[in-house]
Order: C-alpha cells, then structure tokens, then sequence
C-alpha cells in the first residue's frame, strides 16, 4: 500500500510539475484544478485577459495526452457547434451523427458568458451526465472529460449572466491572478527561450488519471469532518445577509473535493483545514447576496470566508 500511494503522489507531483514549466508561481492554482479533476468536476476559471487561462487548460492536456478541445464561445455560436448534428449521408440515406467539439478529454470553453442562454443551456446536459443525446440517441464521451470555461469579470459588454442553475454544475470557481514581479520577469525569460506548450512531455496518461479518480472514495473523511461540511453550507442558507445559499449539490462538491485535495496532497484522510481552505472556491459561486451582504463583503468568497470566522472548527 505503501508503495503505491507513493507512485501516485509521484505522478501528481510530476503533473504540477511539468504544467508549472509553462504557468509560473501558480502552483496552488493548478493543484485546485487536479483537484477538480480528480473529482470529476468542472472549473470556472474567472479572471481578466492574458494570465494563462488558455495555457493552463492546453498545459494539462499536453501532459496526460488527453484530447484539447476549444470552444470560443462568441454571440452566434450554436449549440449544434457544442454537442454535434445529424445529417443525412447522400450516398446512403442513412442519418449520420456527427460530434461536435465536447467530444474531447479537456473542453475549454472560452469566454462562456458571452454566448447565448440558448447555447449555454446545451452544456447542461453535457456537464452533469457527461453525454450528448441527439435524436433519442445518447452518445458517451471519452473519459476521462472535463469543462473548463473562462470568463472576464471586468468586462460586461456584449456578455450574458450565466444561470444559476449552470453555475451550480461547476465543482469550482477559481481565479488565476497577476503574477509578482519575480514571476514575471521567469515569465518574460522563458517568452524569450520560446517555452511553448507544444514541446510539453507526456508524463502520465488518461488512464493513470482515471485509476487515481477512482480512488478517491477511499479518502478516509471522519463524522467530524463531514458534520462541518454540513454547518458550513447550512450557515449560508440562514445567514441575513445571503439571499440564496448553497444546495445540497453545494454539500457534494465540497465534500468530493476536499477527499481529492487531501489525494493531491498525499494524505489518505480529509482534515478541518482542507474544508476551510476549498470552502470559498466551492461554495461562493453558488449563492446570492442581499443588498446587506453585498456592502458588507465583496463577493460569495468573502461571504464563506465570513461565515468560516463564525464557525467551529472539528478538533481531529
């Protein structure tokens, strides 16, 4: 046992690793979306133009082999460009299923929310039974299968306010942010050496991450632990200054996560800290505030931040 929880914790650190040659000083980041990933989950990446939201997603394909797909998600994308259509072969007369760009390992799908509701709607399905169905027909996608979608919080121009119920099928929301000055003088040397995503080895495969993801419902996680879990998403469905709190899916994402963190981290148990530290990026994108809620914090992270203050911490 021994033996191969080392292997593994291994080939996570050879994944960071190998990523990190292309995004600099964002180590926290990246494990956040292993994280993710290892929990079979989707990412919303929102953060401002040109901090490597792109790269990350190509940086994590290039190093699993996995199949990139890109979607640009512009006003007058389809959601026949998404999912695919069915025509009809002139020299059989047969309909033909033909994919659409979801058929992939890795979906980055950029700039969500400048698309239409319409085309938004058609990563529903996609999202929480990773399939497609067209015609009555359902169609599997590769695994393993993740969304990463980006958006510009700063920009609202010519966007569209993704649902709630959409922003509900996200595991995460996380922000990559600026770089220090260090980082970006590495950055700026290795723009010079022409360090490309491109010439990234291969240092796991698919199939390793899928045999990792499985393990995950292994992670011990005490009656202590998951008690929290509970306090913690119940806490912003009575609080006075949150109009809408975390569903039960909420509770789910947090507690899938926090096994796959304590995984990335080489631990075969959940600890209070891995819950106080995920809390914010799992749970501050699903809920709303009051107008209160909003002068007294900037945005559902701080919300959970807040409500973390008030709550008890499960002694291990």
């Amino acid at each position: 046992m021994a033996d191969r929880d080392g292997s593994r914790n291994e080939k996570i650190k050879v994944l960071i690793d190998n990523i990190e040659k292309i995004i600099v000083g964002k180590r926290k980041v990246i494990e956040l979306v292993i994280t993710a990933m290892l929990a079979e989950g989707h990412v919303l990446i929102e953060d401002v133009p040109g901090v490597g939201k792109t790269k990350l997603v190509s940086a994590l394909a290039s190093s699993c082999k996995g199949e990139f797909g890109r979607l640009q998600m512009t006003p007058d994308i389809m959601p026949t460009d998404i999912t695919g259509f069915t025509l009809i072969n002139p020299n059989t007369y047969q309909s033909e299923f033909r994919k659409g760009a979801v058929f992939c390992n890795f979906l980055l799908a950029d700039e969500i929310n400048r698309s239409s509701p319409k085309s938004q709607s058609a990563l529903l399905e996609i999202m929480e039974e990773r399939q497609v169905t067209m015609d009555g027909v359902r169609y599997e996608l590769p695994k393993p299968f993740m969304v990463l979608a980006t958006q510009n919080p700063v920009e609202t121009y010519g966007t569209y306010h993704l649902p709630e119920a959409q922003m509900d099928r996200f595991i995460a929301r996380i922000s990559i942010g600026y770089p220090d000055k260090q980082q970006e003088t590495d950055i700026l040397l290795r723009d010079e050496r022409k360090v490309s995503v491109s010439e990234l080895e291969q240092v796991v495969t698919c199939e390793d991450l899928m045999e990792m993801s499985a393990q995950i419902p292994d992670i011990y996680c005490s009656d202590a632990v998951r008690e929290y879990i509970i306090n913690i998403t119940d806490a912003t469905r009575s609080a006075d200054f949150i109009k809408l709190g975390a569903s039960p899916r909420g509770s789910i994402a947090l507690y899938r996560m926090a096994k796959a963190y304590a995984f990335v981290k080489g631990r075969s148990f959940v600890l209070p800290d891995d819950i106080k530290e995920l809390a914010p990026c799992v749970l501050g994108h699903r809920i709303m505030l009051t107008p209160k809620g909003k002068s007294m914090v900037r945005d559902g992270e701080g919300a959970v931040r807040r409500l973390l203050e008030e709550i008890a911490v499960p002694i291990e």
